[in-house]
This record gives C-alpha cells, sequence and structure tokens, in this order.
C-alpha cells in the first residue's frame, strides 16, 4: 500500500482571503498533476494566513473564510487538501483543519492546545478542540493535528491510539534563532515515544515582525527526520508513505545560525515591502556598521534598482564616513545621494537661540541634527513612494540610545531585534559572500558622530559587556543580583537595566521591526511604560 503525500510550504498574506484560496488552488493542482500527489498538506490558518490577530472578531472575515473553504472543494478534484481555517460553529470560533475530497469535506478537527505565552494570543480568539481527527483515505487511518498540538505531551499518542497510522499537522512555527533543531527535537521526541510517523507542513515569509522559516519536515516512526524542505522560500515537495512508512528523501541542510539569522532578516524586509505595497526602499547611509548591514540586507531583498541611500554629513562627520558610505553604496550599485543637514541644524537653531538662552549645550543640540535627518528621509519617502528603514541595532533600543523622530523614524526597522555583536557577525558574513562593506566599516569604534570624537562607548558599556547584560535581563528575565553574580559589575548592570526601564516609552513609539531572537521587543515583551517598580 502506497499514498503520495505532498508538503505545500507556502507564504500567504493575512487577510488576503481570494489570493490565498487562489494559491492554494494552484498548487493543489500542481501538486496532483506535475508530483503525483494524492494529499496535499498546507500550513496552519492558510485560508487566511498567520496571525491574522484582530480580523479574528470580524463577523464579515470569519463568514469570508468560512465560505472559501467551498471554494476550494468546489475547484479541486483528483486530489485530498488539507487546509487551515477559523472554523465558527454556532458562537464559537475554533483553529480548525478540514480535509476536502471530490468536492466534499471528508474530516474536520480543531486544535486543542492553544498557545497564549511570547507572540501567541489564540487563546483571545478560539475555542479549544477536545478530541482526536483521524480519517482514513486510500487504505491509510490518518490523524490531524495543528501547531501547538505536536508541541504537548500526550495529543500525537492519543491520536495514534484513536487509530492513526500516520500523522498530519499544519503548522504556523515563527522563526528564531536556533528554531529549527529545537522544533525537530521536540517534535521527533513526541512522534519516537508515540511510535508513528508525522507529516509537519510549516508556513514560510514575512509577515510584521514575525518570519516563518518554513524547513517543513516528515519523520518517521523511530523519531528520524526523512525529508526536510528549505528554510526561507517557498517549495511544493512529495514523500511516499509505502506500507504506511515514508520513504527518504532529500534532506536540505540547516543554515549555519548567523546565516540563518541574516537570511530571516532578508525575508523580513522583501515581505514587508512586497505585501505593503512600496515601490522599494530608502535609508540614511552614515558611514557606520549599522547602516551599512542593513544596506546590504535591502538590496539582497530587493535588488539594488529598488533601493536609494542617502549621506547626511554635519560638521562632526568624519571624511572617512562619507567615503566608507560611498564605497559600500557603489558595492552595492544603489543609487544615492548626499545631502548635508548643516544648513537645516543652523535654521533649527537660530529659531531655538533665544529660548536656549543662558542654556549649555547637551543632548538637545545632539538630537536636532538626528532629527534634521529625519525630516530630509521622510520627505524622500514620501514623495518615491519608498519605505524608510531605519537602522537601530538591538542593543540601541533596549537602552534608548536613539532619537525619537530622528533615526528613529521610518517605516520598519529591520535590525531592531538584532544585538551590536550580532550586527559585525551579520556584516562578516555578508562579505563573506562578496565584499560589500568596507572593513575599516567593520573594525572602527561604533560613533553616532553627533559631537566632536564622540564614541558609542562615551555613554555606554562596551558591547561585550553591555549585550551580554541585556540579553540576560531583556530575554531571560533576569534579575540585577542574578546578573551581578555571573561575574557583571554592579554599576555596569544597574545602568544598564535602569536605561532598560527608562526607555519603554520610546520602544512603544519605534517602527516594527524583525524578530530573530527568542525574546524580541513587542508582541514578544510587553512591560508598562508608567511602572514604579525598579528591580
Amino acid at each position: 500500500m502506497s499514498l503520495k503525500i505532498a508538503l505545500a510550504q507556502t507564504n500567504f498574506l493575512v487577510g488576503h482571503i481570494a489570493a490565498n484560496v487562489e494559491a492554494i488552488i494552484a498548487a493543489a493542482l500542481t501538486a496532483r498533476d506535475d508530483l503525483q500527489a494524492e494529499l496535499v498538506v498546507f500550513p496552519e490558518l492558510s485560508i487566511i494566513g498567520y496571525p491574522a490577530e484582530d480580523l479574528l472578531l470580524r463577523a464579515d472575515f470569519i463568514a469570508a473564510a468560512n465560505n472559501a473553504i467551498y471554494q476550494v472543494a468546489e475547484r479541486v478534484s483528483g486530489i485530498a487538501v488539507v487546509i487551515g481555517f477559523p472554523e465558527l460553529d454556532g458562537d464559537q470560533l475554533y483553529n480548525s483543519a478540514v480535509v476536502l475530497h471530490q468536492g466534499a469535506v471528508l474530516a474536520r478537527y480543531r486544535k486543542q492546545a492553544l498557545p497564549n505565552y511570547g507572540v501567541f494570543d489564540e487563546q483571545r480568539y478560539f475555542q479549544a478542540g477536545h478530541s482526536p481527527c483521524v480519517f482514513e483515505f486510500n487504505g491509510t487511518f490518518i490523524g490531524l493535528t495543528i501547531c501547538e498540538d505536536v508541541w504537548r505531551d500526550g495529543i500525537i499518542e492519543a491520536t495514534r491510539a484513536a487509530g492513526a497510522e500516520l500523522v498530519l499537522t499544519l503548522n504556523a512555527s515563527p522563526y528564531h534563532a536556533g528554531k529549527v533543531r529545537q522544533r525537530e527535537a521536540v517534535v521527533c521526541g513526541h512522534v519516537k515515544a508515540a511510535g508513528i510517523p508525522l507529516v509537519y507542513v510549516n508556513q514560510v515569509g514575512g509577515q510584521d515582525e514575525l518570519i516563518f522559516d518554513g524547513a517543513s519536515f516528515v519523520a518517521d516512526a523511530q523519531g528520524e527526520v526523512v525529508f526536510r524542505a528549505a528554510e526561507f522560500a517557498e517549495q511544493l515537495s512529495v514523500v511516499d508513505f509505502i506500507g504506511g512508512q515514508p520513504q527518504a528523501a532529500a534532506c536540505t541542510e540547516p543554515y549555519p545560525e548567523v546565516v540563518s539569522e541574516y537570511h530571516a532578516l532578508v525575508l523580513g524586509v522583501r515581505d514587508y515591502v512586497r505585501k505593503n505595497g512600496f515601490q522599494g526602499a530608502i535609508l540614511g547611509l552614515s558611514g557606520g556598521i549599522d547602516s551599512a548591514l542593513v544596506l546590504a540586507l535591502a538590496v539582497d531583498a530587493l535588488g539594488a534598482d529598488k533601493v536609494e541611500a542617502v549621506l547626511m554629513p554635519s560638521r562632526y562627520t568624519h571624511d572617512m564616513s562619507n567615503t566608507d558610505a560611498v564605497l559600500e553604496a557603489e558595492a552595492l550599485g544603489v543609487k544615492y545621494h548626499s545631502i548635508p543637514i548643516e544648513p537645516a541644524v543652523q535654521a533649527f537653531t537660530g529659531m531655538l537661540a533665544e529660548v536656549f538662552s543662558g542654556t549649555a549645550k547637551d543632548a538637545t543640540e545632539e538630537n536636532i541634527q538626528a532629527r534634521c535627518r529625519g525630516v530630509v528621509l521622510m520627505a524622500m519617502s514620501n514623495k518615491q513612494g519608498k519605505l524608510l528603514l531605519t537602522t537601530g541595532n538591538k542593543s540601541e533600543m533596549s537602552v534608548g540610545y536613539a532619537t525619537l523622530y530622528g533615526d528613529m523614524a521610518g517605516g520598519f526597522a529591520p535590525i531592531k531585534d538584532v544585538p551590536k555583536l550580532l550586527v559585525y557577525q551579520l556584516a562578516n558574513y555578508r562579505n563573506s559572500v562578496s565584499p560589500v562593506i568596507p572593513e575599516r566599516v567593520i573594525t572602527r569604534p561604533p560613533s553616532a558622530e553627533l559631537a566632536p570624537d564622540q564614541k558609542d562607548e562615551d555613554s555606554l558599556p562596551p558591547y561585550e559587556v553591555l549585550d551580554p547584560i541585556l540579553e540576560r535581563y531583556v530575554e531571560l528575565d533576569q534579575a540585577a543580583e542574578d546578573i551581578i553574580a555571573a561575574g557583571f559589575r554592579r554599576e555596569d548592570v544597574a545602568r544598564a537595566i535602569s536605561l532598560v526601564d527608562r526607555n519603554e516609552y520610546k520602544r512603544r513609539q519605534s517602527p516594527p521591526g524583525i524578530k530573530i531572537t527568542g525574546r524580541a521587543f513587542g508582541r514578544d515583551r510587553r512591560y508598562p511604560i508608567t511602572s514604579g517598580y525598579r528591580g
């Protein structure tokens, strides 16, 4: 007895039900005609894309999603189709999967384990199902599960106990560094314990700050991966099951961690620009490491013809910064402009001279420079319909080392979740592919260049010290005393924590950015702006 199962690792647009239906139908027919598949599996909530957030509270949206199931059933024959959708039953909404075959509904399943941690809010929208689902298809008894189900103890085992000979699981599992190995270790552990093969189909693509990495896989009953799809790319694949066991197929090796992070960032920029209808991207290119990395990401995501760079030197900008910025722009083949900001700075300081009279220069004057740059960039973005990319990294966002309405101005923040030390690793990786970032940009001390001979370390601990402290406090929720006990100086820990806590208001006003770490600012880490707690 044999069965050909296709894995449709697809990139959906959240909320665009009509487009998603067309993509499902096209992939199903290709799986039938080109791959001779008998059954094709799509990701979780594939009819609407994931996560649809409060669109799920709209009655018209849910009605359209439920009607779309019948459109697929009417237009696809000769192959069974397994898709995810928000199932409305009375006044209850479920995260469900449906099996369509020959114009009819062969089976339905309601997700039992609703995640409500990290980036997930499923209990806000859905009711949990309570029963396994097993259906017969071409002589094989097949069980259905959805995403979190296969991370929890007992659900795969209960599905097998209900008679399943193999399990299909529909997923929208978001990416962070190391997720492929973590995901496979957990799921394959449950598969081995249950002694049943499993087909794991994951969504791919960028959705606001989330990246879905694909890397769909098939595991045999011993918990060994016998097929793995590519990361960060759409892919339609087929795996043969003979006698209920999956046959080994091509296994794409996961990327090394830094390479995987780079690809995630590229995909995030590409999909945010493409799905939101921008004409391309624009950014300020300072000659520093952060903007250099963002320019490389933008070009790799969109192509050089869709990206523009703007040099905005001030009186404090070193000649080598301008030189290095031009060298990178030319290496990447992008159009660039040089617009000095001194006339705008002089205009603003002149306007404010009377009200600033009798006060010493401080960060205010530095911020005026950054805000002049923000005005220039936003004007060009508006005029050209290009998305303004901000260039701040996670270390800066953590401690507020960024100017509201200045370098934080923009529509999308590609490296918002990239700590400074990782910025250097990503830049070195990109240069290993082709040398586009001047070596001096990577090796010189970082500086905002808003004051004479300014360096980041004038006001912050060295990043080799700061980044590990921030990881422990922001991502791992460690208390100050625990961080100090790990070997960090008390004054460095106290300063870093104070800066993180004081700058929540800035982060709330920053653009969305791509999540690549275990815990990013935004939906992943939600702290009050106004708080009296001092840990």
